[in-house]
């Protein structure tokens, strides 16, 4: 514990140092203005440090050149001496003038003549709270540690492009916040057959995160090993089932279409469960893929119809979350067929998100996820 007392009268000084030291605070640096004490904290030019040298400064409010309010105002300033405790010491009873010291960002005064037992309990109040700041800055830098490796985990649980003979898919993501409640997956089940998925989560957060990593446990084995986009849905409303609670009044669920692309039968096989309805081209004609079941995880047993559509030529598949289809709502009178028409134009998420946006301020001002995946096949 190191304190820094600032007065440019010597007797003060040495009258503060005595009731000080001898009541356990031994680290004192005595201090005759404020330039020496911007000297000592390096906010003299002569160069940044991270280490902050005092805990705590008593500074006297009247001082000639640059008077306390100046100082502390100019100290409290800089991001790393933001959280220092500044008592200051002032033979004004002016309570204006307190107020404005107050104001300054100091933490408490006393006046003088200095009372010994008011200048110590003024001190140990203040340490008490730079002590429980401390500990919430720790608690904040740990939480915010431990969200940006959430954030990392998250992120490498989605599946990389694919890029194989005449197949390719891709995706776009962009969360509105750290950990998103969306979530994308495609796995390669046979040769000639791919399933695709895309939910969304109910909320955002770290909830919603963690159970859209719950749900990413079971997707390989459960579409590898099922693949049938009625069965796989009803097994994933069997997991977010399993996570219901009878005392809880919040049950999660979320949205999803799932698809299975057969190259070889040149076939979409899909389940929309609640999900804003994708779109695929086929054939130089747009067919929306509106045939499912509701959300998952409202109901123990579903009732699922899948829909089922060929294709000749080659095929586009357009998959996206409500908060792309909210934000076009807002941009464009006629979100579907702006889609559309930029689904006719571009063959990969990254150039039709491009062409939606007429300027970049669009995206930073998302209130909810946005994400975007797109299928081909020739």
């Amino acid at each position: 514990m190191k304190i820094a007392i600032v007065d440019d009268n010597v007797t003060n000084l040495m009258i503060i140092e005595k009731i000080l030291q001898k009541a356990g605070y031994p680290r004192l640096v005595k201090l005759k203005s404020a330039k020496e004490l911007y000297q000592y904290l390096q906010l003299d030019g002569a160069g940044p440090s991270s280490v902050v040298p005092v805990d705590l400064i008593l500074m006297d409010l009247m001082m000639p050149e640059i008077d306390g309010l100046e100082a502390c105002r100019t100290i409290l300033a800089d991001e790393r001496y933001c959280d220092l405790p500044i008592i200051f010491v002032s033979a004004m009873g002016d309570s204006y003038k307190m107020a404005e010291a107050m104001d300054a960002g100091a933490l408490d005064y006393v006046m003088k003549p200095i009372n010994k037992v008011e200048l110590l309990a003024r001190i140990r109040s203040v340490l008490r709270l730079k002590h429980e700041k401390d500990l919430r800055k720790e608690r904040d830098q740990r939480i915010q540690y431990e969200l940006d490796l959430a954030r990392q985990v998250q992120r490498s649980m989605l599946s990389r492009p694919i890029q194989e003979g005449d197949v390719t898919i891709s995706a776009v993501y962009k969360p509105s916040f750290e950990l998103a409640g969306d979530l994308y997956a495609w796995y390669k089940i046979s040769p000639s057959r791919y399933g695709v998925i895309l939910l969304d989560m109910m909320g955002h957060g770290i909830s919603s995160s963690l159970i859209c990593m719950y749900i990413y446990s079971a997707l390989k084995d459960t579409i590898t090993g099922i693949s049938d986009p009625e069965q796989v849905m009803k097994e994933l409303n069997r997991r977010m089932n399993q996570l219901h609670m009878p005392d809880s009044l919040l049950n999660y669920y979320f949205t999803a279409i799932y698809f299975v692309l057969d190259t070889e039968e040149r076939s979409i096989e899909y389940v929309n469960a609640g999900h804003p309805q994708g779109m695929a081209l086929v054939d130089g004609e747009v067919r929306m893929l509106d045939k499912g079941c509701c959300a998952l995880g409202f109901f123990e047993e579903i009732e699922v119809a899948k829909g089922v559509i060929p294709y000749k030529e080659g095929a586009r598949i357009l998959l996206f979350t409500d908060g792309l289809s909210e934000w076009l709502e807002e941009e464009y009178a006629d979100a579907r067929e702006k889609l559309i028409s930029c689904l006719q134009e571009n063959d990969n998420p990254e150039s039709l998100l491009h062409q939606l946006q007429p300027c970049s301020e669009l995206v930073s001002a998302q209130k909810d996820d946005m994400c975007l995946v797109m299928v081909s096949a020739n």
